[in-house]
């Protein structure tokens, strides 16, 4: 077939349509694809915008994110006045062991432990029969002396009557007054011995020095006292003390010795058997030295005590009322920084992070004192990360830790 007759047969099958009508069909094809077309424009134009939007938070993320959040916190005074608590060992105000002062064996005791006495309180008798002899023998001695004592003073007398009547030679007289002088220096010996013995005699009776309690009874009825020898120890009877006033003795770490001032330095003792109360004490002395072991100041401290119802002894804790330092602050640990042999912290100042040495005093747990090295306007931050350097711009939060220092 020829292209002539094609294209007829295209005629015959092709609608025929007036020359108006398409005209009229072309232009709306052509309306068709502007629209298709700006439908397209618009499409990629809100595609663009929302990457560009989207690549513009990011870079405000990642700068946002490049300057870390910090929190801080203000350092606080410390109070006028801080508690140091120290344990504490309480003691007697008087504590005596009670020796024997002669040998012998016991006879009889009055008062066990736990016994109240009075001062003058007979508490043993020591049975002591050879001192009893002696000094039984020692008065005969001075009975004798005695007796030629007053022949020594009777001869004396007549010799001397007799030489104003020349009736007897000076050396007679002088003989007498000899006799006389002699035979008293024996009566003063032999006087001396009868004190001695019955000194002696009078330690069978074992008496109370003092007020205070029996606690210990270190012997029985039937046995044997030695008031000691260079054979045998010394017998201790009783251990007595006075309890009425207690000596409770602490050791002072050295950082407080100078804080500590006797008559001055408040001081409460409490004890596990009497949870919740205090009981007031007053410091009266201090050693004055440090011990060279220890680091610590010994003090004592007296203690009321009645009733009888503190017992020597027990285990105590001193809480004792310390003057601070004008310049401390008081710090939480978290805030420190411990990088090499420094102990620094971090402070923000506009908005960048400035590393600070500071000096530390007591550590008192989750708090530590700053004595150096801080002013009281400085923001230092909490749980500062270990990448945290001097130059770093920072965002500051406020602390929000229980008991925070705002």
């Amino acid at each position: 077939m020829t292209q002539t007759e094609i294209r007829e047969q295209v005629e015959i099958l092709t609608p025929s349509f007036p020359k108006e009508a398409r005209h009229g069909q072309s232009g709306r094809r052509w309306l068709i694809a502007a629209v298709v077309v700006v439908a397209i424009i618009g499409v990629l134009a809100l595609e663009i915008r929302s990457r560009v939007m989207a690549a513009t938070n990011l870079r405000a993320v990642t700068s946002q994110m490049a300057v870390p959040s910090v929190s801080v916190v203000l350092p606080k005074h410390t109070a006028p006045a801080q508690e140091v608590v120290l344990p504490g060992n309480m003691q007697p105000y008087i504590s005596s062991p009670i020796y024997a002062r002669t040998d012998g064996y016991l006879k009889k005791w009055y008062y066990d432990i736990g016994a109240h006495v009075k001062e003058g309180d007979l508490l043993a008798i020591i049975q002591t029969p050879e001192v009893d002899e002696q000094l039984v023998q020692a008065r005969s001695t001075q009975g004798t002396a005695q007796a030629n004592l007053a022949l020594a003073q009777i001869t004396k007398d007549r010799y001397e009557s007799l030489l104003k009547k020349h009736a007897v030679a000076q050396q007679d007289v002088d003989n007498a007054a000899g006799a006389y002088t002699a035979n008293k220096a024996i009566v003063d010996a032999d006087t001396a011995n009868v004190r001695h013995y019955e000194a002696l005699v009078s330690f069978e009776k074992v008496y109370a020095p003092f007020d205070g309690v029996i606690t210990a009874r270190n012997t029985d009825t039937g046995a044997l006292i030695n008031s000691g020898s260079n054979t045998a120890p010394r017998t201790d009877l009783f251990d007595i003390s006075q309890t009425r006033t207690l000596r409770v003795y602490v050791n002072v770490p050295e950082e407080y010795s100078q804080a500590i001032k006797p008559g001055e330095t408040a001081a409460d003792i409490t004890l596990a058997e009497f949870p919740g109360q205090r009981f007031p004490g007053k410091l009266v002395r201090t050693s004055d030295a440090i011990n060279a072991t220890t680091r610590t100041l010994l003090a004592e401290i007296d203690l009321d005590n009645p009733g009888g119802s503190l017992l020597s002894g027990s285990y105590a804790e001193v809480h004792l009322k310390v003057a601070a330092q004008n310049s401390t602050f008081l710090l939480p640990v978290s805030a420190l920084i411990f990088r090499g042999e420094k102990l620094q912290v971090g402070v923000v100042k506009n908005g960048q992070v400035v590393v600070t040495d500071v000096t530390s005093g007591h550590d008192l747990g989750d708090q530590i004192e700053i004595v150096a090295g801080l002013k009281p306007t400085d923001q230092v931050v909490v749980n500062p990360p270990d990448s945290l350097v001097s130059g770093q711009s920072v965002r500051v939060v406020q602390a929000t830790l229980p008991g925070d220092f705002q």
